[in-house]
């Protein structure tokens, strides 16, 4: 029988956490390997053209699955500095409005993409050697960002008590 999630949460979605982390090892994986094929190529004499390009791709599906992984596992950076020194419900209402200010920042990351992405949808913006469309790329970080605020928003909302 498989263990309990962490934090009591049986209700995260295992297909989003398998999702997050498969884009992120797929972005990191095509950055180090374009990286790697140019290093390699350059003193060999065989020249990858594209490899920024490629490893720019590559970012872009690693921070939004990395993201989204430490916004599912509640691993982003925060200082216990003060918060492991109050009652415990004084730092669950801090966890609280934090998870909140977190859904706001998000959200409005969102709604940045989304502007943008809407302003150049039919421009047909695409990467300069390797024609990558760079549209595809807004709309993948765009559902991240908003499955980020969803996420910070529910565990505002259900204050299960977790690290955040």
């Amino acid at each position: 029988m498989p263990a309990p999630p962490p934090h009591g949460d049986e209700t995260r979605p295992s297909v989003l956490r398998r999702l997050a982390y498969g884009l992120g090892a797929a972005g990191l994986g095509l950055a180090a390997l374009s990286d790697f094929i140019a290093v390699a190529g350059r003193h060999l004499g065989l020249h990858l053209l594209g490899s920024i390009e490629l490893t720019q791709t590559g970012i872009v599906f690693l921070g939004a699955g990395a993201m989204l992984y430490a916004t599912l596992e509640r691993h982003h950076a925060s200082v216990h500095m003060v918060t492991s020194r109050l009652s415990p419900p004084t730092a669950a209402l801090l966890r609280r409005i934090m998870s909140v200010v977190s859904a706001a920042v998000f959200l409005g990351v969102a709604i940045g993409t989304a502007w943008v992405m809407g302003d150049l949808w039919n421009g047909y913006e695409m990467t300069e050697l390797l024609q990558i469309p760079i549209r595809w790329l807004r709309a993948l970080w765009l559902l991240a960002s908003f499955a980020i605020a969803g996420l910070f928003l529910l565990q505002a909302l259900r204050n299960d008590g977790g690290e955040a």
